[in-house]
């Protein structure tokens, strides 16, 4: 709570700028080195699995909180066991990044942290049993890094790497081994797009 706070004051004290602005990143990525307590007799989740989103973040000088929902198809993919799956998680962060000021010809560097759902899918596709099926929402802590550099006023490349672990968890929902967990990380490569006057 504390941490929240403090964000939120930096938040309001940052210095009005003209520097602040909206981006909006659709992505493509991948995840990677996962674990969870869901049955996965192949080691599905820690392979890497395609993973596709969007991300709107808005940037004040140095401080900027971000919303992202994020689509990660076949998470659990098991020919014998599992017809489809898969886990989604929707995110809100604070993002800590240099200013746009001594970043406007290079890259610019972010650091982000947050918090919110993931949602995890598993069909069995078994007759007359759904004992494997999952279908489960958890809260979800991430953190990571990236940056962004563009190529335009308008239109830049971002590169983002961040780590997500459920928190809390039911016990025994599925084939569950003690709490619902799943862990995993995630690496993409986006298109930022600066929304509205650019200055």
């Amino acid at each position: 709570m504390r941490v929240v706070l403090l964000v939120a004051a930096l938040l309001v004290l940052q210095p009005a700028t003209g520097w602040a602005e909206w981006q909006l990143t659709p992505f493509l990525g991948a995840t990677f080195g996962g674990t969870s307590s869901f049955l996965d007799l192949g080691q599905e989740a820690g392979k890497r699995k395609l993973a596709v989103g969007v991300g709107g973040t808005w940037l004040g000088t140095f401080i900027g909180v971000e919303g992202e929902i994020v689509w990660v198809p076949g998470f659990f993919e098991d020919p014998l066991f599992v017809r489809s799956s898969s886990v989604t998680t929707m995110t809100g962060n604070f993002v800590l990044t240099l200013p746009r000021k001594y970043t406007e010809y290079g890259l610019r560097p972010y650091l982000v942290a947050g918090g919110g759902l993931v949602r995890v899918n598993i069909d069995s596709g078994q007759v007359g049993s759904d004992i494997l099926d999952v279908r489960t929402s958890l809260g979800v802590l991430d953190f990571g890094g990236g940056a962004t550099g563009f190529l335009t006023d308008r239109i830049g490349l971002n590169w983002d790497v961040r780590y997500f672990r459920s928190l809390g968890g039911k016990e025994g929902t599925g084939l569950s081994f003690g709490k619902e967990q799943i862990s995993f990380w995630r690496l993409t490569m986006g298109v930022a797009v600066r929304l509205g006057k650019v200055r």
